[in-house]
Formats: structure tokens, sequence, C-alpha cells
């Protein structure tokens, strides 16, 4: 007789808050946060009754060091423990970083939200992907450089997502990104740092096309990223709506400018 009830199911816990130890190249120790985290599990439907104490049970189990280093393991004991075909944890959380103002040298922390993502199943092996957006400030798209101060600024988030062979800090991606764009975005500013910015907008030029490329090229340079992706959404000041541009690794060239034909490597 054909059981009804053995067929694969997806079953999640979505959007808990719980604290984690995350990795940061500035800390030994790694840097303590509150995440978001969301489970997901392929199970057969007869063992769905169980699934939600598992979940909270495990999570709970390790609730003194759950973090980015130890993902690998309880995703394991989440595999095996629910007999699961499939399980993807996700960690969504602020990670935040010192930075130094460009005039008056005065420290402030500036947040950027990570995620942080590990999917392991019975056919493929465990892939590991780390999301990071940075706002930063990049030119209005349609201004002229040949007209003098009439240049401006947008509010771009640049959003890059990298699966890697081996552990990648975020604020290297963080100084990446900030380093190739027109500023980037501080928590405080002084008179002195918001005069000092103000200029370099208006008499500086720096599109989001020129520096999504300008990631993308430095990044692929890096042997250890098996995939990425950088995404800028941009927020002009003349309209209610974001702009989007992307690209992806299929299109990554060392040292390559879009004015290149790239249609064999799409």
């Amino acid at each position: 007789m054909k059981n009804d009830k053995s067929f694969l199911v997806d079953v999640e816990l979505n959007n808990l808050p719980f604290p984690i130890k995350v990795l940061s190249r500035d800390n030994n120790n790694g840097q303590q946060t509150i995440a978001s985290i969301s489970i997901v599990a392929r199970i057969m439907h007869d063992f769905e009754a169980k699934w939600i104490n598992k979940f909270i049970q495990i999570l709970h189990n390790h609730r003194d060091t759950i973090g980015t280093k130890t993902m690998s393991k309880n995703i394991m004991e989440y595999f095996n423990s629910l007999n699961a075909s499939m399980v993807k944890i996700d960690f969504n959380y602020p990670f935040f970083m010192e930075k130094t103002t460009p005039a008056s040298n005065e420290k402030c922390l500036v947040k950027y939200q990570c995620t942080y993502s590990e999917k392991k199943s019975t056919v493929m092996a465990p892939k590991i992907l780390m999301k990071i957006e940075v706002p930063v400030i990049t030119s209005y798209p349609e201004m002229s450089p040949i007209e003098s101060r009439t240049l401006f600024g947008q509010l771009s988030l640049v959003i890059v997502t990298i699966e890697s062979s081996v552990e990648i800090f975020p604020e290297s991606i963080i100084e990446i990104v900030e380093k190739n764009a027109l500023s980037p975005v501080y928590s405080f500013l002084s008179e002195d740092d918001e005069a000092s910015l103000i200029q370099k907008i208006h008499n500086n030029q720096k599109t989001s096309v020129e520096v999504i490329d300008d990631i993308k090229n430095e990044l692929s340079l890096n042997q250890n990223i098996e995939w990425g992706s950088v995404r800028s959404k941009n927020y002009g000041m003349l309209h209610n709506y974001a702009t989007v541009v992307t690209t992806e690794k299929s299109l990554w060239v060392p040292g390559s400018g879009y004015d290149e034909d790239l249609d064999s490597y799409i």
C-alpha cells in the first residue's frame, strides 16, 4: 500500500533574532552582534511534526558558540538530526567597522549589513556565500565633467556577494568597495569633513558603472573567490526610484573595462 506521507517537504524557521559571533579581521575573537537567523530543511513529510523542536533545540544547545566559524558544524547537526536531503542556514546581521573621517580624523562606527549563508545537500558539497551591503557616494550619471562645480553625487548601495573557498573578512570587502567609490559614507562628520566631502563630490566624477567595474576587476584577481557578483542600487535625488547596475563572475575579465567585447564570456 502506498504511503501518502512519504514525500519531501521544505520546512523553515524565519528571522529568529539571536546573538552570534562573526568573523572580523580587526578582532581575533570575532565581533559580537545580533543576527536574524533563518533555517530551511528538506525532510520527509512523516517527520514534519518534530522539525520545529529540532530547529530550536540544536540552536539553543550551541547558544554560546553560534556564529560564522561554527556554522559548518551546526549545519551538519541539522542535516543528520533531521535526516534531511538539504539544509540551508542564513545569518543576516549588522557588522560595525571603525572609520576615520577625512578632514578632522574623528573616529566613528559605520554599520554594514551582512548575510552569511551555508547550504548542504546530499548531491552537492557545502557552499558558503557572504553578502555585504556597503553604502557609498557615486556621481549622478547625467552630469557633465566639463561644467565647473556642477557635479553632484548620489547615494549608492553596493552589494557584493561572493562564494569563496577560504575565509574572507568583511573588512577586506568593505575596503575594496570604499576605495573604488567616489566617497565612503560616515556616521559622523564635522563641519570640516562636510566641506571636504562636498568639494570632492562637486569636483570629481565616478559613476556607479565605473565603481562596480573597478570593484569586480580587483575581486577577479583573488583566486579564492569561486563566484561573485557586484550590484549597485543608486538613489538619485531627482527621482523616487532606484537604478541598478550588476555584474557577476561570468563577466569578470581582469583588467578589462566595459568598452571591450564581453559577449564571449556571457
